[in-house]
């Protein structure tokens, strides 16, 4: 038995029994487990079921085309590694580059070729396991990175604590600054251990929002009070732009805090000295439900065009500057926190330098 035939699913759409019977019949010495179906809009309802290996797709049928199907099924996340071969009695170029448009994988013509047909479903299925394995191997690498960032956080808990313990009893002169420095960098590398924690668990699904109302104008006051002394250090100013109305928004209070410490850490690390970098709110009158706009503006070198839609990506930096820290996550946890709240989150120029983030709630 070849090895990719051993427990592989084999899913047939056509809404012809006379197509599958033909394709069943030259699959029948391979030991797949064939499964029939005759609808293409049955087959996405069944896909998650089912757990097809390889897809064999009918090209002409009533209600939805094998076309418009591919397109769907390679739309859904989790379906998007599932080889989909069409089967199809058009050979026009164009025709063909409308199914490779729509994401499939291969084609063969009618009247199938039993030879071509086990040729091109065996290569489908190998690049399909080599899909799973490499797959298999990335989640056991994230879980084992998931628990080493889950196991420092308590030696690094002693390390807070313990420069909280020698600031609080007066540590005096240069022993006291650099006591400073090794509760500020503890506190950084909690940050980006906790954001690690949180990518992870929003990643698997695990994550859920403790909805609240919140106070925003409160939350930006905190979050401007608490880099204060870090801007004042690099001769910053750090300017609020407040509403007098102000309205509760409902979110989870925490992960909406660390957005902001995100955002507004970015805008210090990377504007210049003596710079301004303001935080501004703004309650947007559109139909119900009410949105709020909340900006974070900078004077630093701003975001090249290219890389502005890939900013948000994990591990995704800018352009590189020297003596500046860029892990390339605080921005990809921006944005799954703040799409999580059904909301959006973008970047454009600031007039004349500069960049401004903005986050619509």
């Amino acid at each position: 038995m070849n090895p990719v035939s051993r427990n592989s699913i084999v899913l047939i759409v056509d809404d012809e029994s006379s197509g599958f019977e033909v394709i069943e019949a030259h699959l029948f010495r391979e030991a797949y487990e064939v499964v029939y179906l005759d609808s293409a809009k049955l087959a996405i309802q069944q896909l998650e079921n089912i757990k097809p290996d390889v897809i064999l797709l009918d090209v002409m049928m009533p209600e939805l085309d094998g076309i418009e199907a591919c397109r769907q099924i390679k739309a859904k996340r989790h379906c998007q590694q599932i080889p989909i071969i069409m089967v199809t009695a058009l050979n026009a170029p164009e025709d063909l580059a409308r199914a490779f448009a729509a994401g499939a994988d291969d084609f063969i013509t009618k009247p199938v070729s039993g030879v071509e047909l086990r040729a091109r479903v065996r290569s489908m299925l190998r690049i399909k396991q080599q899909y799973d394995a490499l797959e298999a191997t990335l989640h056991l690498r994230e879980d084992l990175s998931n628990m080493i960032v889950h196991d420092l956080r308590n030696p690094l808990a002693s390390i807070l604590l313990s420069s909280e313990l020698l600031l609080q009893y007066g540590v005096e002169g240069k022993t006291q600054e650099k006591v400073k420095t090794i509760n500020l960098a503890a506190r950084q590398l909690n940050s980006m251990i906790n954001d690690l924690l949180i990518l992870a668990k929003m990643e698997s699904g695990q994550m859920l929002l403790n909805l609240v109302e919140v106070d925003l104008k409160q939350l930006v006051s905190k979050t401007i009070a608490q880099f204060e002394a870090i801007a004042q250090s690099r001769n910053q100013r750090l300017v609020s732009r407040l509403p007098e109305l102000d309205q509760p928004i409902l979110a989870d209070a925490s992960l909406l805090s660390r957005v902001l410490d995100n955002l507004l850490s970015n805008a210090i690390k990377f504007s210049p000295r003596r710079s301004t970098i303001t935080l501004e709110t703004q309650y947007l009158n559109c139909p119900p439900p009410q949105q709020v706009m909340i900006r974070t503006l900078d004077e630093g070198p701003g975001i090249d065009e290219a890389v502005k839609q890939r900013i948000f990506d994990k591990y995704e930096v800018g352009t590189l500057m020297s003596g500046v820290t860029q892990v390339g996550l605080g921005l990809a946890f921006c944005k799954m926190v703040i799409e999580a709240h059904q909301g959006s989150i973008f970047v454009e120029a600031n007039q004349p330098k500069g960049s401004i983030f903005t986050i619509t709630l």
